[in-house]
């Protein structure tokens, strides 16, 4: 985080004073005082509060008498039209002459006027802007043991402007700055502490340093102090301090710790959870136009949480936000369209939302986006389009687009087929807990693509992904069992991970519980379940549980032997492409059983069936003599 500098709406000017000055007073003090810079600011601020009869005059007498703060108050008055009608040329005028004076009393020592030139050079004003030139009248008042200098010092040594970055120069500025009790240099002091910025990281000083400023009301050290306790999520105590410090933020109308109360609220992090709570938060944070709070106050609305739901109201907020470049509010402006919720669905218009918060660094949109492209939503179909937005979000640690960046690697889809690359995007996938890059890593294991041949590391990964939920991952884990790869074969264990994946509405895992239960393999044999968990594996699109159901008809298990429904389920089976029925099919059109004998017609279902790797059409062919 940058540091905070004073605004450059104006000239450089000390904290304001009470609006309600007493003029004759002032005016007093300026017959018996040399300091001008004070009296300025105060005569400019009481201008702007609207007491142009008495304090006009006094600037006006003031900047006469060569006082250059007080004729830089004269200028931005004629700029700004505070108390005189707006004159550029006036302004201008006034202007070159405050510049004159301040580098008199700037030659003279005068730390007011050095830091007044650092920020004239700085913003250009009256002058050409020169960086360098604000760097060195900055030193100046700095070397002086000026704390604003420090400041300022510190900055530029921090961002590298008018002089190269260097972040340790910058923390032994701020140091000397904050060391006078400034709450700035403070905030920034303590904020190098807790990012390593010029020292190593020391959350302890940071603490103490933040402290400091925040103790002073600074707003930004609060909000920091909030940041910092809140990361403990394990530490309850934490989570109540942050809540303490983003309040003291919230109460002097800061945006920030609105929001974040409102968040701490909506999670019951430090206090209890309470969207109504959250909901007020967000709103006074909104107000201020917080883009974060609006587009979280719209997920209120579209929730239905802590306000009633409101899907319009959700998208005005999201566009509101979204408009002022909040990513986060394009995503979900961009799904609203995407689902037609709160307005009229709009694929494109959803796609052209989620890609400028994909352009502007989301990587969850850059990840959506490339999905996107891979399905042709809403905008072309172009594979090489998807790679390109899976990288951008891969790059960024998105488990999601590490892992369909990996899919597009193993399949060859608009990047060159590469295993080894496969395998290393889903074990970053999977490292970050992603059940599907679990399964599909311990799939790349078991066919020792990209990766040596490990079965126990692949029953490994099946498992975790398993107890994670994902069905393909316990149908996986099931025929290990089943077939004792890569651990000690259990029917009993492979029964009980299939039955968790068909609950789930598997369609292989229903498959092969009919054939265990066909079988009598880890349940008892029962041919009626059999055909009911086929026949549920049917209904999911599963075409190697018509197959199977052809052959109960065909060998008479549970039904009476009937060669014609036999070949009309091997008929869907091999429609469906499933090598099994094609196979079986072939056998049935070969010697007519069912249907009328049709050799070419059988030859060319198993030349189908051996394509894709069916050990029984080869072996038909090879008695054929046309292997």
């Amino acid at each position: 985080m940058l540091p905070t500098i004073p605004p450059t709406r104006t000239r450089l000017m000390t904290p304001a004073r009470t609006s309600a000055l007493c003029i004759a007073a002032l005016l007093a003090l300026l017959a018996a005082s040399a300091v001008h810079a004070d009296a300025s600011d105060d005569l400019f601020k009481a201008m702007d509060d609207g007491h142009c009869d008495t304090a006009l005059p006094a600037l006006e007498a003031l900047a006469r008498s060569g006082s250059g703060s007080a004729q830089d108050s004269l200028g931005i008055a004629f700029r700004d039209g505070v108390c005189v009608d707006q004159d550029a040329a006036t302004a201008a005028d006034w202007l070159r002459r405050a510049i004159d004076a301040y580098r008199v009393e700037a030659g003279r020592g005068d730390v007011y006027a050095q830091l007044s030139l650092g920020a004239i050079y700085a913003d250009g004003r009256g002058v050409a802007k020169d960086e360098r030139q604000a760097f060195a009248w900055f030193r100046k008042a700095a070397e002086q043991g000026d704390a604003m200098g420090q400041l300022r010092l510190g900055y530029r040594y921090g961002t590298g402007t008018g002089v190269a970055k260097d972040a340790r120069a910058a923390a032994v500025w701020f140091r000397k700055s904050a060391d006078q009790g400034n709450s700035s240099a403070q905030f920034d002091l303590g904020m190098a502490y807790l990012e390593g910025r010029g020292l190593d990281k020391d959350e302890a000083q940071a603490l103490k340093w933040l402290r400091l400023a925040a103790d002073q009301g600074d707003v930004d050290a609060q909000n920091a102090l909030g940041r910092t306790y809140a990361a403990r999520l394990d530490d309850a105590q934490s989570q109540r301090q942050a809540v303490d410090w983003y309040r003291k933020a919230a109460a002097q109308g800061n945006a920030e710790g609105q929001y974040h109360m409102g968040y701490m609220a909506r999670h019951g992090r430090g206090v209890p959870q309470d969207d109504h709570e959250a909901f007020i938060w967000f709103s006074q944070a909104a107000e201020q136009g917080d883009t974060t709070a609006l587009n979280d106050l719209g997920l209120m609305y579209a929730g239905g949480q802590g306000v009633a739901k409101d899907a319009r109201r959700a998208v005005a907020l999201y566009r509101q936000a979204a408009q002022d470049d909040c990513c986060a509010a394009q995503y979900n402006l961009g799904w609203a369209y995407m689902r037609g919720m709160g307005v009229e669905k709009d694929l494109a218009q959803g796609a052209a939302w989620i890609r400028q918060a994909a352009e502007g660094g989301d990587d969850d949109a850059q990840n959506d986006l490339g999905e996107f492209h891979e399905m042709g939503n809403g905008v072309d179909k172009d594979a090489a389009q998807a790679v390109a937005w899976y990288r951008k979000a891969a790059e960024q640690g998105n488990v999601n687009g590490r892992f369909n960046l990996g899919l597009m690697y193993e399949h060859g889809r608009g990047v060159a087929r590469d295993d080894a690359r496969a395998a290393a995007l889903f074990r970053q996938s999977a490292d970050q807990g992603d059940a599907q890059a679990r399964n599909e890593l311990g799939t790349l294991f078991d066919h020792a693509r990209g990766v040596a041949q490990d079965h126990g590391a692949a029953v490994a990964l099946y498992r975790a992904a398993a107890e994670q939920g994902l069905a393909m991952a316990q149908f996986n884990l099931g025929y290990a069992y089943a077939s004792g790869t890569g651990v000690v074969r259990s029917d009993a264990e492979a029964v009980a991970w299939y039955l968790k994946a068909a609950a789930q509405d598997d369609p292989d895992a229903c498959n092969n519980l009919g054939v265990m239960y066909q079988n009598g393999r880890g349940v008892a044999q029962d041919y009626a379940q059999a055909r009911t968990w086929y026949l549920k594996a049917v209904a999911l699109g599963n075409g190697t549980a018509e197959s199977n159901i052809g052959s109960m008809y065909r060998k008479a298990r549970g039904v009476e032997r009937d060669d014609a429904q036999a070949v009309a389920w091997f008929r869907k089976s091999a429609e469906h492409g499933d090598a099994d029925g094609q196979n079986n099919l072939a056998v049935m059109l070969l010697h007519g059983y069912g249907v009328a004998a049709d050799r070419d017609a059988a030859l060319a279902l198993f030349r189908k069936a051996a394509a894709q790797g069916s050990d029984d059409a080869k072996e038909n062919l090879k008695d054929l003599g046309l292997d």
